[in-house]
């Protein structure tokens, strides 16, 4: 555990963590993953903010949590832009009743709202999986909720620390943010499926309208904590060729050379 913990904190500069024993078994691990990065307005953001909050407070999310094998998750949270934003972790709190859950979404909902610069997906994939690897709880899944509006294009290239992530055990799903062009060829939901995603039963879920953010993230906070994949549907980008997962790079070097 202690190498895979210094592998992953190595890949992106992610933030210190403790590594902590003794937080008995639940059902899922979980690290909510939020992009705070300066291509998102403050509606946007805030928008964000409360559709978090209001998934965890929500009854189908209370349900999931009291319908698993031991009734109990472990969550924590944290903000991201090019790098973690100081300050805004919410270390692992166990939700079991709903009184928990509403506990949890009250520190969530105190936090200030802020933007910050660049966009590292690797370095919230590699703080997420250090958070998880270092947590005090044994969990029966481990998950790493990502949800962004832009490409990586800051700290190292995301596909390989995606892939140690996967290696180390933890499914990593994506809510792709797709409320203007994001330069990603495709589509900001390509780009993440092919280079943000990983491990069984990983998923991608797209929000196209702003309105529609809270029902999706409570969709995918449900469908994490019960261990379920969204239904099958026809895939409109299945024929297209992979993504280039270092476009965001090319792009933003691509500014500073005209």
């Amino acid at each position: 555990m202690f190498a895979t913990l210094a592998m992953l904190m190595s890949l992106s500069g992610a933030a210190p963590v403790a590594l902590q024993l003794g937080g008995g078994e639940v059902d899922v691990k979980l690290v909510l993953a939020v992009d705070t990065s300066r291509s998102m307005d403050q509606e946007e953001v805030r928008i964000q903010r409360e559709g978090y909050v209001e998934a965890l407070k929500h009854k189908e999310f209370i349900e999931a949590v009291t319908g698993g094998l031991t009734g109990r998750i472990a969550i924590s949270y944290f903000e991201w832009a090019g790098y973690v934003v100081p300050g805004s972790v919410i270390d692992w709190h166990v939700i079991e009743t709903e009184q928990d859950a509403i506990g949890f979404a009250s520190k969530l909902e105190q936090r200030p709202i802020t933007t910050q610069r660049r966009t590292s997906i690797s370095t919230a994939i590699a703080q997420g999986a250090a958070m998880i690897v270092s947590s005090p709880y044994s969990g029966m899944r481990q998950v790493i909720d990502v949800s962004g509006d832009g490409t990586n294009n800051s700290g190292n290239p995301v596909a390989p620390t995606r892939d140690k992530a996967v290696e180390a055990g933890i499914v990593i799903n994506g809510l792709a943010l797709m409320l203007r062009p994001s330069g990603a060829p495709g589509g900001l939901d390509k780009y993440y499926a092919d280079c943000v995603i990983g491990g069984p039963g990983s998923f991608v879920l797209p929000v196209n309208k702003i309105e529609d953010f809270a029902v999706a993230v409570r969709r995918k906070l449900v469908l994490e904590v019960s261990g379920l994949s969204p239904a099958p549907t026809m895939d409109r980008i299945a024929d297209q060729p992979a993504t280039d997962c270092m476009v965001g790079e090319r792009q933003w070097q691509d500014m500073f050379d005209r």
